[in-house]
């Protein structure tokens, strides 16, 4: 079988779950996202995952997780939270809001949060059980890179479920060695996570932009990565989110480069691979 082969199959097949953002061109957090948009964009990823993760619960996205439930898909809703206190109220009085409405399956307080410095651990913690308290049946857990379950043992100890990220790239790891090392990641992860459920929250290669160390971008590597982790998750029933469903130009500023270039399909919908 051709690497083109096994992406078609792959797609087929569909994945446990994609990374959603509905943003189109020209716009970026902070833009106020449609219905009609969100729900064109998630007909593209409906028959190909059996789950979307959405990042937002303010500027329309918290529609995301209603129109995700009308197509048949099984939702993990994410609270955005950042240094904005008046903003991150919002955010978790709306997740709270959608999921006591059915919209959500699994509920994420933050994502990478403690990277970034936005939040104290105790802040974090204190949002964690807030959401916690108000959702009594529906895991909740928290996003962060796989090594802060680590360093932070009482944000783990807070959470239902952990969900990590796992980017080999970021890590400048060469391709051919990326998958083994993802896995090792995930088994951190497990390590600390005291038996409770644990998700690849993002995983993902860049098709094009420049290199980190010896990570090197390119479409053959980008499909490589996603067939082989796809055929592994599957075998072993690992709950994983491909990032991302679409290229996203906004995130040139914030990763360079390589930041507009890790979806399945481009910023206009067209599937890169085929």
């Amino acid at each position: 079988m051709t690497l083109a082969e096994a992406f078609r199959s792959v797609l087929a097949q569909g994945v446990h779950g994609l990374c959603f953002s509905p943003y189109l061109e020209g716009q970026a957090p902070g833009a106020q996202v449609s219905e009609a948009q969100i729900r064109q964009r998630l007909e593209v990823c409906r028959p190909h995952a059996r789950w979307i993760r959405s990042f937002s619960c303010t500027d329309g996205h918290e529609q995301t997780p209603r129109i995700a439930h009308e197509l048949g898909l099984k939702t993990l809703v994410g609270a955005w939270l950042g240094a904005d206190a008046e903003i991150n109220v919002r955010e978790i009085d709306n997740v709270i809001a959608l999921a006591r409405a059915g919209c959500a399956d699994l509920v994420a307080v933050g994502n990478e949060v403690l990277l970034r410095g936005d939040l104290t651990e105790d802040e974090l913690i204190d949002c964690i059980a807030r959401v916690k308290a108000a959702l009594p049946g529906i895991p909740v857990g928290y996003v962060d890179a796989y090594f802060i379950f680590e360093n932070y043992p009482r944000v783990t100890a807070a959470c239902d479920v952990v969900m990590a990220n796992c980017y080999p790239f970021w890590e400048g790891c060469p391709r051919e060695q990326a998958l083994p090392y993802m896995r090792q990641m995930l088994e951190k992860t497990r390590a600390v996570s005291a038996g409770k459920r644990v998700i690849i929250s993002e995983t993902g290669w860049p098709h094009q932009g420049s290199p980190f160390h010896g990570a090197l971008p390119g479409p053959t590597a980008a499909v490589q990565y996603f067939v082989e982790t796809a055929v592994w998750a599957e075998r072993e029933g690992i709950e994983w989110f491909h990032f991302a469903a679409f290229d996203e130009a906004w995130k040139v500023g914030a990763e360079g480069d390589v930041g507009a270039f890790w979806g399945l399909w481009d910023k206009d919908a067209k599937l890169k691979y085929l």
